[in-house]
């Protein structure tokens, strides 16, 4: 018997392995084609990015109503009534299934002819799923008339290619991947609305969203949201794990319509909903944010300057100052938003963020806002992140957790430092990544600090983390930089910063002689003159 079942254990694992292996070589397939498809398009990468994104939903709804309506007419079937009534939106709406009508399913778009104006016939699709189903309202792309038929067509074959039996959240992570490959392609912009997934991960898995209020006011395509989802499924037991949805619920805030459209497309193929709203979250407070929380995630713009001041006086969300008041301070955003996700929190939430570098020892009024933050046991733990792991910011950047409950547990007065430079895997000359290994090892360091269950005794190990106290942090002057406190270690040089630095060192070098040389000729001249006097 045991053999049995460790035979069905292999092969279950085996099965595993080979759809997470097709699954890779499709989305692979997928993106080559459409990309093949921009590459040979007048159309820029934005105009792109919506109708391919919008035609990935279209997909992912038709065969979510196709299952659906097969799962109803068998459950009909079962009573043996003679009449009923058609199926309705109302049958599919019970059951969380978007309704789709029959001029805006795949099949239909796929069998007009060629010489259609097919671009209006999709845009008419995605308006009638909108007025079927109003939790979609204005959030579906109606801009195929760009396209020209050729390309719309291909683009139809192309997702159509995606199996009607496709298991699992298959549609989410074909989605997720468009929309890495578009940041990736797209360089920094298209970080405004990716978050590398490894990053992301991290984040949710530090902060432990399990159940509650789930929050991110810089929300971009809501990868923060998909992944506390992931994460509350992942450890609810088999039976339960259905119900993972209904543990969180999803607020957020972007700046750009598009991006708001692009979050709520990619909430809704992952079966979430939440309450995305647009707004400048500087200035606009959509969700009446104090003290409202249980996690706040987000990955922000940085060093954002040019800032109304006078617009956001008394806010708040803004409990410790304003980093530039009465024409005195830095205009710079970053302690804007480091205080907002504060502020953000419930008495026991905690808060996870990507932040810029220079934040951890900002001097002036940041240095003012820092030193409340320690002094009232906010920081739990500082990440450093090495370059490139962003496809929009190649510089280092550091990883915040703030934790409102901190103050009545042991960890009161001490704040954890991992440095996670050295901690990354190689993705090609410019990008690098975790692995779900490298996320376990740093997840790891944060929980044995906490005293979490099943994890080991933490201990300090030199280079890599260290739990330093409150007093130690004030006494270097309130910096948050790791490596003032784990250690640095030497890197090397890598290749393609190899000869610039070669060449910044040589500039200096020049300088620096001749400013040794007049040095030199001043001395000679001087002593001179001193012992001719004499």
């Amino acid at each position: 018997m045991e053999l049995l079942a460790l035979i069905k254990r292999s092969k279950c694992y085996t099965d595993v392995y080979i759809m997470a292996k097709n699954l890779e070589q499709l989305k692979e397939s997928l993106w080559t084609a459409a990309n093949n498809l921009r590459a040979n398009s007048p159309l820029s990468l934005n105009q792109f990015l919506e109708p391919v994104l919008g035609l990935i939903f279209l997909k992912f709804a038709d065969v979510r109503f196709a299952q659906a309506t097969k799962e109803l007419e068998e459950e009909r079937a079962k009573k043996n009534s003679v009449r009923q009534r058609p199926l309705s939106k109302t049958d599919y709406h019970a059951k969380h299934i978007l309704y789709i009508p029959k001029e805006a399913m795949f099949t239909t778009l796929l069998e007009l002819p060629e010489d259609a104006t097919l671009g209006q016939h999709i845009n008419d699709a995605m308006k009638a799923i909108e007025a079927a189903n109003t939790e979609l309202a204005g959030v579906l792309p109606k801009s195929y008339q760009i396209l020209d038929n050729e390309t719309i067509i291909s683009l139809l074959k192309n997702f159509n290619s995606i199996p009607t039996d496709i298991e699992g959240d298959a549609f989410g992570q074909i989605y997720e991947y468009f929309l890495g490959k578009f940041a990736i392609s797209d360089g920094r912009s298209g970080g405004e609305f990716f978050t590398p997934s490894s990053i992301v991960k991290l984040i949710v898995e530090i902060i432990e969203p399990y159940e509650g209020r789930v929050y991110d006011p810089a929300c971009g395509s809501g990868g923060m949201f998909v992944q506390s989802h992931e994460f509350v499924r992942q450890h609810l037991k088999n039976g339960a794990k259905k119900n993972a949805a209904s543990k969180l619920s999803i607020y957020g805030q972007e700046k750009t319509e598009q991006t708001v459209r692009i979050s709520k497309m990619n909430l809704a193929l992952h079966g979430l909903s939440g309450d995305i709203k647009q707004g400048n979250t500087f200035y606009e407070d959509e969700h009446d944010s104090v003290g409202k929380f249980d996690f706040t995630m987000a990955n922000p713009p940085f060093n954002v300057s040019g800032i109304d001041y006078g617009r956001i006086a008394g806010d708040k969300r803004y409990p410790y100052g304003l980093p530039k008041q009465d024409g005195k301070g830095t205009d710079n955003g970053n302690y804007l938003w480091i205080q907002h996700f504060w502020s953000s929190l419930s008495p026991k939430g905690r808060s996870g963020f990507v932040m810029a570098n220079s934040a951890s020892d900002a001097g002036g009024r940041e240095k003012e806002m820092r030193k409340q933050l320690v002094e009232h046991h906010a920081v739990d733990c500082i990440v450093a992140v090495g370059p490139n792991m962003f496809y929009n910011v190649t510089l280092p950047v550091t990883l915040w957790f703030l934790d409102k409950g901190k103050k009545k547990t042991e960890r009161k007065d001490s704040i954890l430092f991992i440095d996670a430079r050295n901690i990354f895997t190689q993705i090609d000359r410019a990008h690098r990544t975790w692995t779900e290994e490298q996320i376990d090892q740093i997840t790891a360091i944060v929980r044995s600090y906490r005293g979490e269950e099943g994890y080991a005794k933490y201990e300090d190990v030199a280079g890599l983390c260290k739990v330093v106290s409150a007093d130690d942090v004030i006494d270097s002057d309130y910096s948050l930089n790791p490596g003032r406190y784990v250690g640095v270690i030497d890197t090397e040089i890598e290749d393609a910063d190899y000869i610039d630095t070669i060449n910044s060192l040589y500039k200096k070098f020049i300088v620096l002689t001749g400013e040794a040389g007049t040095l030199e000729k001043r001395i000679d001249k001087n002593f001179k003159e001193l012992f001719k006097n004499g």
